[in-house]
């Protein structure tokens, strides 16, 4: 297949498709935890993005981990205001497919979310992961606090560390403040569950996070 070398360069806001006003409809249920994946979160729970490639695999990841209370997928980091999915395809909105995580850090710690997310793709693929080619499957990680700023930054030099050992190229994930969250519809929240045998093109490095 060959990619549009448009869909592997981010747009400027000027280029990016207009989108709407109105935000998309979802199903307020976790197919998988049978709790809203829609604020208001209990109290003293935190939330954190992340994009690592095609959010199926992604939010399923997360959803086993003990301690997430709910995740959501959806579209983040870009420019254009309530998109589709079919936008976010183009390349043409800036947005990433994200999973949103809310969870418990009573009973899981960022530190341990950062290493599912290091573990379960590759960080130094640039504007792609794996056969997924596109700005909307870059790594990233979208924090909303100064301390998780700390603890993202400080996990990508531990694991920049893990990786030169087994010769890997830099890591190219993003690690910026949080922007708005855009649920994706609903028949891509916990598609995995929905769809036992539907595709995930996540595939990690095999370097572990000390």
């Amino acid at each position: 297949m060959i990619f549009s070398t448009t869909k592997l360069q981010m747009p400027t806001k000027e280029q990016a498709l207009r989108g709407r006003s109105n935000s998309m409809p979802v199903e307020n249920n976790h197919a998988v935890k049978a709790v809203p994946i829609q604020p208001p979160f209990p109290d003293g729970y935190e939330k954190i993005i992340f994009g690592l490639g095609c959010f199926w695999g992604a939010e399923r990841k997360f959803w086993q981990q003990p301690g997430v209370y709910t995740t959501a997928v959806g579209y983040s980091a870009g420019y254009t205001p309530n998109p589709t999915y079919e936008e976010v395809c183009t390349g043409l909105t800036g947005h990433n497919e994200v999973v949103l995580v809310v969870f418990n850090p009573q009973e899981i710690t960022l530190a341990q979310l950062l290493k599912v997310f290091w573990e379960a793709h590759n960080p130094t693929q640039g504007m792609r992961q794996g056969n997924d080619r596109g700005t909307q499957y870059r790594s990233g990680i979208y924090f909303f606090n100064e301390q998780q700023r700390q603890v993202a930054e400080q996990t990508r030099a531990a694991y920049q560390a893990a990786l030169d050992e087994k010769n890997y190229d830099d890591i190219t994930t993003e690690i910026l403040p949080a922007s708005e969250f855009y649920y994706a519809e609903t028949y891509h929240q916990q598609y995995l569950h929905k769809n036992p045998g539907g595709y995930c093109g996540l595939g990690g490095t095999g370097v572990c996070l000390a």
